[in-house]
């Protein structure tokens, strides 16, 4: 018999070919659940992050299949509610039900708000925002008809502070959290728990790129390296560390999934290091 704190449970998590979703597979699936994992893997227009693509993906569920898990993969935009839909409906007959949505799946870009173009607000407010309402709409009666279950959706440290150069994704993120706290009065009479995680920068490739590095280091006329971007990002926390590391996210998600959270509903919750709180000098 399985055993765990996710035994039983299936889990949708979009965004699942890297960074958090790949960790959010990888530790629910150690601790019992069956794996939907759902990715774009391609590129989305006004990003210069290099996209996830369908070997990372397949890794995922590699990773997953190594630890002993069962997951389902599919590639689906989550801008495209219908075509979400039936990538995670698929996933739902060959497991039975569905007890855990992670709405995990998102994007970056810089740019400051007076001179942001329309495309990349757009798109930052499709994907980041309108996306995740789409994940949770397309969930939310299959994990009514189980009796309940829990969503948790990936913010950000921009969800609950504002911050300079991303006033898009600061606008999505902060939404995340308006969408969380309506979901989850409206999903509470089904037993149907809603989170946040809010993250401070997260050791991906969503940061671990020429474009977000140089953003942190305007001193230099070249992308910084590794170091030097990690010597500035961790002026952003509080305990002395540059980023966390996307397990320390997936943990954070464990543990809302999990039935030790049973009547937790409604909480914004920051792994963070600190950095929400730290005074700034």
């Amino acid at each position: 018999m399985t055993t765990g704190r996710l035994a039983g449970k299936v889990a949708v998590i979009t965004g699942a070919a890297r960074g958090i979703g790949r960790a959010q597979a990888l530790r629910f699936a150690q601790e019992g659940a069956e794996i939907i994992g759902i990715d774009l893997c391609g590129p989305v227009d006004t990003v210069v992050v290099p996209p996830s693509t369908h070997d990372d993906l397949a890794e995922t569920a590699a990773q997953v299949r190594a630890v002993g898990g069962r997951m389902v993969t599919a590639v689906a935009d989550v801008r495209e509610r219908e075509l979400l839909r039936t990538a995670i409906d698929s996933g739902i007959r060959e497991y039975g039900g569905l007890d855990i949505v992670c709405a995990t799946a998102g994007i970056t870009s810089r740019g400051l708000a007076a001179e942001l173009p329309e495309e990349t607000w757009r798109t930052m407010l499709d994907v980041n925002l309108t996306g995740v309402f789409h994940t949770c709409q397309v969930t939310a009666p299959h994990l009514i008809a189980r009796g309940g279950g829990a969503m948790i959706l990936v913010s950000s440290i921009a969800g609950l502070q504002g911050l300079v150069g991303v006033a898009h994704y600061t606008a999505a993120k902060h939404g995340v959290v308006g969408l969380m706290r309506s979901l989850a009065n409206e999903l509470a009479p089904h037993r149907v728990r809603v989170n946040t995680v809010h993250p401070t920068n997260v050791d991906t490739p969503l940061i671990q790129n020429d474009a977000v590095r140089s953003a942190f280091r305007p001193d230099l006329d070249r992308p910084p390296t590794r170091e030097e971007f990690a010597e500035s990002a961790r002026s952003m926390n509080m305990i002395d560390v540059p980023w966390v590391e996307p397990v320390d996210v997936a943990n954070a998600c464990l543990f809302l999934a999990s039935d030790e959270a049973r009547y937790i509903t409604a909480v914004t919750l920051p792994v963070d290091a600190g950095s929400t709180q730290r005074q700034r000098k």
